[in-house]
C-alpha cells in the first residue's frame, strides 16, 4: 500500500510546488511508482509536468465533488513512473461544495483508497492556506514534508504550521507525522540564509532533511518547459539537489539507493 505524503506550508512562496514536482519526479526516476496530486486550483503542478486543462477529461475536483472514479482522472506524464491527478480552477468550487458532504474532511482519503495499492508513493501538492481542501490532504496523508525558504519570515510560518498539524492530529488524523522539513531556495552567500539553516536544525533536529535545495536557474526555468528539472537538465545542480533529496527520502522509508552524483 502506497504511502501518502502531503507537501504543505501555510506560507506561500517557499518552493512547495517546486518541491512536489521535482521530488515526485526524482523518486519516480529512481524506479518507484509515483502519483502526484495537484490540490491547488492554480494547477501549477499539473502544468509543471506537462498536463494542461484542455487535455483532461476529469480532475481532482470531479473525484471529490462528482464521485468520478479516480482512475478516470489519472494521467501519465513524460517522466517514467510518474502519474498525475490534475487540478484546474474548478477546485475553488470544492471549498464551497464539500461542506455539504458527510464526513467532509475525509473525502480525499476515501478517494485515495481506490489507488493506494497501485503506487509506492503519493505526493499531494497543497494550497498555501488552511481551507477544506488542505485539511482533506492532511487527513489523507501519512506524513507531511514542509518546505521552508531560508529567510526569517519562514520561521514564523513554520511555527504556525506546527500548530495546524497538531490540531489535525488531535481531531482527524492521530497518525499524521512530519516526514521532514526541507530547507529550500538557499543562497549560501547570504548570512541570513545560514542563520535560518542553523536555527531550523537546532530546533527540529533530525526532522530536518540533510539535503538543502539551493537556488538554481535550471529549477526556475524547468516549469516554463513544463518539465521537472531532471527531465529538463539532468546535469544541473538543481537536479543533483532533488536526486539527493529523493535518495534521502527513500532511505528514510527503508529503501537502499545508490547515486552516481553526490554534492
Amino acid at each position: 500500500m502506497g504511502k501518502v505524503i502531503a507537501i504543505a506550508n501555510q506560507k506561500g512562496g517557499v518552493g512547495k510546488t517546486t518541491t512536489a514536482i521535482n521530488l515526485a519526479a526524482c523518486v519516480a526516476i529512481l524506479e518507484k511508482k509515483v502519483l502526484l496530486i495537484d490540490a491547488d486550483p492554480q494547477a501549477n503542478s499539473s502544468s509543471g509536468v506537462g498536463i494542461f486543462e484542455d487535455a483532461i477529461d476529469a480532475s481532482l475536483y470531479d473525484c471529490l465533488v462528482n464521485d468520478v472514479p479516480v482512475h478516470e482522472a489519472i494521467y501519465e506524464t513524460e517522466t517514467p513512473n510518474l502519474h498525475l491527478l490534475p487540478s484546474n480552477i474548478d477546485l475553488v468550487g470544492a471549498e464551497l461544495e464539500l461542506p455539504n458532504r458527510n464526513k467532509r474532511e475525509y473525502v480525499l482519503k476515501e478517494v485515495l483508497k481506490q489507488v493506494k495499492d497501485d503506487y509506492d508513493f503519493i505526493f499531494i501538492d497543497c494550497l498555501p492556506s488552511l481551507g477544506l481542501i488542505t485539511i482533506n490532504a492532511l487527513v489523507a496523508a501519512d506524513s507531511v514534508i514542509v518546505p521552508v525558504q531560508c529567510e526569517y519570515f519562514s520561521l514564523e510560518g513554520l511555527g504556525k504550521l506546527q500548530s495546524t498539524l497538531n490540531l489535525v492530529k488531535k481531531n482527524y488524523n492521530p497518525n499524521l507525522d512530519i516526514e521532514g522539513i526541507l530547507l529550500s531556495m538557499y543562497d549560501q552567500r547570504l548570512r541570513l540564509a545560514n542563520i535560518v539553516v542553523n536555527e531550523v536544525r537546532d530546533f527540529y533536529g533530525s526532522k530536518v532533511f540533510n539535503t538543502i535545495i539551493h537556488r538554481n536557474s535550471k529549477v526556475s526555468e524547468a516549469p516554463n518547459m513544463h518539465l521537472p528539472v531532471i527531465m529538463y537538465d539532468a546535469g544541473s545542480r538543481g537536479t543533483v539537489n532533488f536526486l539527493n533529496l529523493a535518495k534521502e527520502f527513500l532511505e528514510r522509508n527503508g529503501y537502499k539507493v545508490s547515486l552516481g552524483a553526490e554534492e
